[in-house]
């Protein structure tokens, strides 16, 4: 009689601990549903940041390192089709860039503008290749 008594006491313990445990994972579960949850209501957020300090950054260095004239359409002659000032070469990718991430905000497909804004970062640096080795 005693083994069964003792048997019932454990089988009680073990379920207030399985229980207890459960309850537990609900919560973990909750917390991370929500984390989940706010990372997906700010995913544009999220992804727009880095793309709006790498566009800064480029813009920056190139604004120094571009001369006062920027040629842009490098012919097959070496010569350039049109001479635009270094602010207009700077700032033209940049508001590209910024273009795509406001289309971004406004877009129900988030991915699509963003990826464009991804390779409107590669302007600049052409622009900065193509005046630094014309030819």
């Amino acid at each position: 009689m005693k083994n069964s008594g003792d048997s019932a006491e454990k089988r009680n313990g073990e379920d207030s601990a399985l229980r207890k445990a459960g309850v537990v994972f609900q919560k973990i579960r909750h917390v991370l549903y929500q984390i989940g949850l706010w990372i997906y209501r700010l995913r544009r957020v999220l992804l727009a940041i880095p793309v709006v300090v790498a566009a800064i950054r480029i813009a920056g260095m190139n604004m120094e390192r571009l001369p006062e004239m920027v040629g842009l359409n490098l012919q097959s002659t070496g010569e350039f089709a049109q001479m635009v000032t270094r602010e207009y070469a700077v700032y033209g990718p940049l508001g590209v860039t910024m273009l795509c991430l406001l289309l971004m905000f406004f877009s129900r497909k988030v991915l699509y503008p963003w990826i464009i804004s991804i390779f409107t970062l590669v302007l600049p640096y052409l622009i900065y290749l193509t005046n630094i080795y014309p030819a």
